[in-house]
């Protein structure tokens, strides 16, 4: 491949990625209440993190002395996985409320750098599941993990970002009269019509983009509507060059570290999770095989479909030891591919070239960082809802048989209620003794049923094995399909009759 045009190709998936791979780390920092130069850091480390570890699921490495793989070999790359905020939302007002995460004196809420630690210790950890999980083959983990239970899970993520992003277009979290803070440029009071305004300029942005806009700016559409927010806010002065002028010149993995830990009660809920990444991985894989044109069944596609769930694993363990919340393997990369009909691998690694650099200048994570609420929520709202149609999606793929409808009914109860009703679990629980290991396994309960996803996704798996298809539904599927098939044929072959005998009166 031309190396001019494998750089073009390459700079345009790279930008295709960047606004998935930086509202993580700006959303989980921002919960945690770290420094805007742990803030900056964490951009930039997710930024050189995925560009690494892409690189690993592009190259496809073979494990000697076995028939396995770690990697796809395609133009698969990875980013800072959405679905970790969830978990660090339950998971920090906990820390607080039971001292592990310090407060001052009138009640605000200080950094805590050794929290942020506890959830990348876990993941660490919990991500040697998804690791054990690639070894068992496809098909298996499909019928384990059907879309029936991976689909409310992935729909419920999303539901429960929503909140964050709108919350983020309004003025941000956690104030009232002065948003985002007292003393910040344009400051104003929560909801704001100057800060929707704002929002509704990155939302209707991206609607032009997609309307009018060529291919790749259709591809890049949330990054231009991202764009051209940052440019109306500076214009009317929303932006403080104090960050951006502190920042140093350059950065790179580990110049910030955090203290590892295990943190009990995320255990559960960060298991779920990377199940959830690992059925992720599985269709994005697949999808991936499609638009690169490869076969999607067989030895082969097995093969990539184990590699890719593998690296996704291990780039989960390299992710949290490098000091940035789990990965997970992206999916605009595929819209990018349909769109340029270019599938090389060499495409990949510019894009990984590209990443790295601009994680590299800390100058650019900076302005990034310093992106205001409005437009930064105005954008995640729209990648979040995203996330969301996902879910919608893979629920569609299932016929909606009586018994899907009620397996789907059932497990949506306690998802929904308790993504919707803030702490609804809070008070199920009363014990207030000194056992600090009682203590733990209730919050360990407690962020389970307080964490939709992932009580969703064991009731799902659960209700999935005790409820199995119905003899009838199954008939009627097929009956209903035979209908339609002669249904089909019978109006086919009338139209073909009329047009023979048409055709006769003409002559």
């Amino acid at each position: 491949m031309p190396i001019v045009l494998g750089m073009i190709l390459g700079f345009q998936h790279s930008l295709s990625m960047l606004a998935g791979i930086i509202t993580p780390p700006i959303i989980i920092s921002s919960a945690a209440n770290l420094s805007s130069a742990d803030s900056q850091y964490l951009v930039s480390a997710s930024l050189l993190v995925s560009g690494i570890l892409s690189s690993i699921q592009i190259t496809r490495f073979h494990i000697y002395g076995t028939k396995y793989y770690i990697g796809t070999g395609l133009l698969s790359v990875v980013g800072t996985s959405f679905a970790t905020i969830t978990i660090v939302n339950g998971a920090f007002p906990m820390m607080y409320a039971n001292g592990e995460c310090p407060v001052a004196e009138d009640g605000t809420k200080l950094a805590c750098p050794q929290g942020y630690g506890a959830i990348l210790g876990t993941g660490a950890c919990c991500a040697l599941l998804e690791i054990a999980l690639s070894f068992i083959p496809p098909k298996a983990l499909q019928k384990i993990f059907p879309s029936i239970v991976t689909g409310p899970v992935v729909l419920l993520i999303g539901v429960k970002l929503i909140q964050s992003g709108v919350t983020n277009w309004l003025g941000g979290s956690n104030c009232t009269d002065y948003c985002p803070y007292e003393g910040a440029p344009m400051a104003g009071h929560f909801g704001n019509a100057r800060f929707f305004g704002l929002g509704f300029l990155v939302y209707f942005t991206i609607l032009l983009c997609e309307k009018w806009g060529s291919p790749i700016m259709k591809s890049c559409a949330v990054i231009m509507g991202l764009l051209v927010g940052c440019i109306v806010a500076a214009a009317c002065g929303y932006f403080s060059p104090d960050d951006i002028e502190a920042a140093p010149a350059a950065t790179f993995i580990w110049v910030h570290t955090f203290k590892l830990s295990v943190y009990g009660p995320a255990v559960l809920p960060m298991l779920a999770t990377y199940i959830v990444l690992m059925m992720e991985a599985i269709g994005d894989i697949t999808a991936t095989c499609d638009v690169s044109r490869l076969e999607v069944e067989g030895d082969l596609y097995d093969s990539r479909i184990q590699g890719g769930v593998l690296a996704d694993g291990f780039n989960g363990v390299l992710a949290c030891l490098c000091t940035i919340t789990p990965v997970s393997t992206f999916a605009q990369n595929n819209g990018v591919i349909s769109i340029t009909k270019c599938a090389n691998r060499t495409v990949g690694y510019w894009c990984c070239f590209f990443l790295i650099v601009m994680g590299i200048f800390s100058k650019f994570a900076a302005a990034l960082t310093s992106i205001p609420n409005p437009v930064l929520g105005g954008m995640t709202t729209f990648l979040f809802t995203s996330v969301s149609v996902a879910g919608l999606a893979i629920i569609s793929r299932n016929e909606f048989t009586r018994r899907d409808r009620f397996v789907l009914t059932a497990t949506l109860v306690f998802g929904f209620g308790s993504t919707m009703v803030k702490g609804w679990f809070s008070y199920i629980f009363t014990y207030t003794g000194s056992n600090n290991a009682l203590k733990g396994f209730f919050n360990a309960i407690v962020l389970v049923m307080e964490t939709g996803y992932a009580i969703a996704g064991i009731l799902g798996v659960f209700l999935n094995l005790v409820f199995p298809q119905e003899e009838v539904d199954v008939k009627y599927i097929e009956a209903e399909e035979e209908i339609n098939e002669t249904g089909s044929a019978s109006s086919q072959s009338k139209t073909t009759h009329y047009e023979e005998r048409k055709g006769d009166e003409v002559m």
